[in-house]
């Protein structure tokens, strides 16, 4: 009995070697930086294993994907998809409404032989946006013969085929179609990844933030991938009553700025069908700086604290090179300037900045806070810079700004929503609560 025990152990791990060397589809090893689990995977992997209900034109515009259509009811509080005919999950199972799971909280849930109904609080316009999230079934795959373990199961082209773990957190993940098999292993960091590329543990590392030594290995290409729908900026934090309108101006013409492609302008992407083309975007302009510091001289020298990651370091250094040379031309420029009747308040013309690097900045303690954000896919920026929003960490109030923000995420009419978040732009660019710097770059690193 023993030995039929043992030889059944030992086939359940001889069958599964045997098919791995049968199995002649390339493989493809790729590393990715974060912490995940098997309910919280990257988004690209997501994609790849299964759909949502829309899917997400390039200029942000929702398109049916597993809806035939939706329509808006209660004056964008309801919303009704119906669901496309005949399709299957990838372990053969219709797809049916009831399968239409999403963690929506506040949102009800109702489900006909056809149809999936959402019932909102309140009428929220870029809600077909929200619902492009790849929906899963949970299930259980056979490993070794003998044993199980939970997986998922989507609707896409990939399946998730294998996985491993160490404690909650994934360290490996295994997608297949019929042609390829493509192997995710997981880094906590970035520096962790290139190491691993280094030893052979993976061929393709994408989504770095830095470029690394491996762009100099005769063995390896690196491609650069400009993201237009994320920004560098400067946040001021506008509880500082430093921070005038006058100042900030003065601050964002001051600091030099790309002239190319990479160059942001706003919280929008330029490719969403609303960006406002000419907004204003101060250009580098000292002269305008000095002018627009002197119109409000205020009543102690400028020190500035910069908050930011190692990762914008650099630019930070910039930026503090930037703002005192407005500080000494400024002081300069004062002592002639018929505005300063007191010519010894010309001294607080002065700026000092002072950088704070940290890897994890405090977005509710800081002067001025350097980071990059995503723009979101629909132009809605309501969680950002409306006034009654927690996640509003610039702390930016302006009643006309909260207006548009709210009638932005009501109105259905596509022209109207134009108009919104256009004029949206217009004023909230003139205002400066941020300063726009630059889109960022993502480098992926390939073993030729």
């Amino acid at each position: 009995m023993v030995t039929i025990i043992l030889g059944m152990i030992g086939f359940s791990f001889v069958v599964p070697k045997l098919a791995t060397i049968l199995d002649s589809k390339p493989r493809h090893y790729i590393g990715l930086v974060g912490d995940f689990s098997l309910d919280s995977l990257p988004s690209e992997i997501e994609e790849l294993i299964s759909l949502g209900l829309t899917g997400i034109e390039e200029d942000g515009t929702p398109i049916p994907e597993l809806s035939e259509r939706w329509t808006s009811e209660d004056e964008g509080k309801s919303y009704r998809f119906v669901l496309k005919k005949n399709i299957y999950w990838q372990d053969g199972k219709l797809l049916e409404t009831s399968d239409v799971k999403y963690p929506f909280n506040d949102v009800e849930t109702i489900t006909t032989p056809n149809d999936v109904i959402f019932r909102l609080p309140e009428a929220f316009v870029p809600f077909p946006t929200v619902v492009s999230q790849p929906i899963f079934r949970t299930g259980t795959r056979r490993y070794l013969g003998i044993f199980t373990q939970p997986t998922i199961i989507g609707l896409g082209e990939y399946r998730l085929t294998n996985y491993k773990q160490k404690g909650v957190r994934l360290s490996e993940v295994t997608l297949e179609n019929p042609t390829e098999r493509r192997i995710y292993r997981f880094y906590l960091s970035e520096n962790d990844a290139v190491i691993a590329f280094k030893r052979g543990e993976i061929d393709d590392l994408p989504n770095l933030t830095t470029p690394s030594d491996l762009q100099t290995w005769p063995t390896t290409t690196t491609e650069s991938t400009l993201d237009t729908s994320s920004y560098l900026a400067l946040f001021f934090n506008l509880e500082n009553p430093l921070f005038s309108k006058n100042i900030r101006q003065a601050l964002a013409y001051a600091i030099t700025k790309p002239t190319d492609e990479t160059r942001a302008y706003g919280p929008i992407s330029p490719t969403s069908w609303v960006y406002l083309q000419g907004g204003k975007g101060y250009e580098y302009d000292l002269p305008r700086a000095v002018d627009r510091l002197l119109d409000e001289l205020p009543g102690e020298p400028l020190i500035i604290e910069v908050t930011t990651t190692p990762l914008y370091e650099e630019d930070a250094n910039q930026i503090k090179q930037d703002w005192e040379k407005l500080g000494q031309m400024a002081e300069t420029a004062c002592q002639t300037d018929k505005r300063v009747a007191d010519k010894a308040a010309c001294q607080n013309a002065r700026i000092t900045t002072n950088l704070r690097i940290t890897a994890f900045p405090d977005t509710t303690n800081f002067q001025t806070l350097l980071i990059g954000q995503a723009a979101p896919t629909d132009p809605d920026q309501y969680y950002l810079w409306h006034s009654d929003q927690s996640s509003n960490f610039s702390r930016y109030r302006n009643t006309r700004i909260d207006s548009l923000l709210e009638k932005g995420r009501q109105v259905a009419d596509r022209n109207e929503r134009l108009a919104i978040y256009q004029e949206f732009q217009q004023f909230f660019l003139e205002d400066a609560p941020a300063i726009f710097l630059r889109h960022l770059t993502s480098y992926t690193s390939k073993r030729k």
